[in-house]
C-alpha cells in the first residue's frame, strides 16, 4: 500500500552556466514514461487545487516560477512539502491524495503525468478516497 512515506523530493539534473541553468527531466530522471505534460499558471494566491488521487497514475510536480505548498495525504498520515526551486520536483506515486495551496504570485507548476487522462482514475471525494484504501490495504 502507497503510504506518505513514498513521496519524494527528487533533484533533477541542473546545468549551471553564466548565461543561466538548464535542467533536463530524461527518462532516467523519474521512474515512469512519461505520456501527458500540462502546467497550471496564473493561479489566485487563495486557490486551492488538486483536492484528488489517482488509482494507477504517478505525478512528478515542479514548482518552474514562484512557490506553492503541496499538502499529501494517505489515509492516516499527512505532510506538508513547500516547493519553490525548479531543480526540484515532487514524486507522488498512485494512491495519495494531494491539495496544491498557498501559491506565490507568478508560480507555474509543471507536472508530467504517467498515463494519459482518464476521469476514471480520479478519487475527488476524501471519504472515497478513505474507503479505496481501505480496500487495497
Amino acid at each position: 500500500m502507497t503510504t506518505i512515506d513514498d513521496v519524494q523530493l527528487i533533484e533533477v539534473p541542473k546545468a549551471h552556466d553564466v548565461r543561466g541553468n538548464l535542467s533536463v527531466i530524461e527518462g532516467n530522471t523519474i521512474p515512469f514514461e512519461i505520456k501527458r505534460v500540462y502546467y497550471l499558471y496564473d493561479i489566485p494566491t487563495a486557490s486551492v487545487r488538486g483536492g484528488h488521487a489517482h488509482k494507477n497514475l504517478h505525478q512528478l510536480l515542479v514548482a518552474l516560477s514562484g512557490s506553492f505548498d503541496v499538502v499529501l495525504k494517505d489515509g492516516i498520515s499527512q505532510k506538508v512539502i513547500t516547493l519553490n526551486k525548479p531543480n526540484f520536483g515532487l514524486l507522488i506515486p498512485k494512491g495519495i491524495w494531494r491539495e496544491l495551496q498557498n501559491f506565490s504570485s507568478g508560480s507555474v507548476c509543471l507536472v508530467l503525468a504517467s498515463e494519459v487522462f482518464d476521469e476514471g482514475d480520479y478519487i475527488r471525494n476524501f471519504k472515497e478516497f478513505r474507503l479505496f484504501k481501505n480496500r487495497i490495504s
